[in-house]
């Protein structure tokens, strides 16, 4: 009996496919926001809608509202369907080692040169890339099963310099609760630990009243 190994190309598409995200139909949604940073509290409202623009309402505070309108932003940008071709066609991968957690190894060549992933489980379990000139580095630790995808739960990330591998400020736990409204999973709770210099800093980001976008007539 002969026994096909998938090459690491196939291995990491499967794991990428198998990211929840959001279908083309997603109408959008607005919610209101409560964020906790340290003793503060501060409330509003955001939008995300059809095309995954965020916008944030209500917060007077321009850093606040920075804060909040980066979050957001990141929720939509991790739930658009992209297909694997649109995204890793100019990359080629290849195995590198296993970890004692039976976590493989996918290392990237072409135009992402450097990068690399590990996959365990039919799930990417870590990301290392150059986004924007500095090397971001994400182990995911546990994660949320909708029946049709994963979403990360628990998981970190540290910053470096691509040249020297200096860290960048601290590093940060992350803690993601979602809930179903309609058929689409949102976020409604983000939880960031941040320690720097022996700090620790905590944003909360609470997402409730989730309310989705009445779809655009066609």
């Amino acid at each position: 009996m002969t026994v096909t190994k998938l090459s690491a190309q196939e291995l990491f598409r499967a794991a990428y496919e198998n990211r929840y995200t959001w279908d083309n139909n997603f109408p959008g949604y607005t919610a209101d926001v409560t964020y906790k940073y340290d003793d503060k509290v501060t409330t509003g409202k955001v939008i995300i809608n059809a095309d995954l623009k965020a916008e944030v309402l209500e917060v007077e505070d321009e850093a606040v509202k920075k804060a909040i309108h980066g979050q957001a932003w990141e929720i939509a940008i991790h739930r658009i369907r992209r297909s694997f071709e649109a995204t890793h066609s100019e990359n080629t991968f290849s195995y590198g080692d296993s970890d004692l957690t039976d976590a493989v190894e996918i290392l990237v060549g072409g135009k992402g040169s450097g990068d690399k992933y590990k996959v365990r489980n039919n799930e990417v379990c870590l990301v290392h890339r150059q986004i924007h000139g500095i090397f971001v580095t994400i182990n995911t630790f546990s994660s949320h099963q909708t029946g049709e995808g994963y979403l990360s739960h628990t998981y970190d990330s540290v910053y470096h310099d691509p040249k020297t591998g200096e860290q960048k400020g601290g590093r940060s736990e992350f803690t993601d609760e979602y809930e179903k409204v309609g058929k689409y999973f949102i976020l409604n709770r983000r939880e960031i630990r941040t320690e720097t210099n022996g700090h620790l800093n905590i944003q909360e980001f609470i997402f409730s009243n989730i309310q989705l976008l009445e779809p655009a007539a066609a």
